[in-house]
């Protein structure tokens, strides 16, 4: 249960202001189709962050214990330095048509955003620390859609309300913090 909470809370805040938090935004804004864009949010996160589980799971069959606590510490804290560089959209991250139907749009786009993206790389560290898959999994899905549910249903009204320097500041600690924690051994 540890590895779902951590996974969950570590996502969520992360994704707060994230490139695929602002790319839910521009869905939501061009498609006007919530509960598809929402849905393939849910398969293209799931689709992603398996794989991206399953990698973290290989490569910490590979370390010792010791190592493999020293590389996940060294990669929470990097996270957290990562979280405090504000995240934006380039052109060619926004779909420009959406002839494949809303569902189809999004899954493609999300998952292609989440590509390299720091959710992604945290989603393998997760795995590798905890070994857990399916928990792992599981939580940073929840925690993609705890962020991005609000920014498809309430769109640029919400962003315009957040304060998404002190998020961004709040999440690259508590990335920190459990880099540290990890790095104690307490974690």
């Amino acid at each position: 249960m540890d590895a779902f909470i951590a996974s969950t809370v570590l996502v969520a805040l992360a994704e707060i202001g994230d490139k695929t938090q602002l790319l839910s935004f521009v869905l939501a804004a061009r498609l006007r189709r919530p509960w598809a864009i929402i849905a393939g949010i849910f398969a293209a996160t799931l689709a992603n962050h398996a794989l991206a589980g399953w990698v973290g799971t290989w490569i910490g069959s590979f370390l010792s214990p010791e190592a493999l606590r020293w590389t996940t510490g060294g990669v929470f804290i990097a996270f957290g330095l990562w979280t405090l560089k504000p995240d934006e959209l380039d052109d060619d991250d926004t779909p420009t048509s959406t002839h494949a139907g809303a569902f189809i749009t999004t899954t493609i786009a999300f998952f292609l955003a989440e590509m390299g993206d720091k959710t992604q790389f945290a989603t393998i560290a997760l795995a590798a620390k905890y070994d857990t898959l399916a928990w792992v999994v599981a939580g940073t899905t929840l925690g993609m859609l705890a962020a991005n549910i609000p920014a498809v249903l309430i769109g640029e009204k919400l962003a315009a309300r957040l304060p998404l320097k002190q998020i961004r500041w709040t999440a690259a600690a508590v990335f920190a913090a459990t880099g540290a924690l990890t790095l104690a051994g307490i974690a």
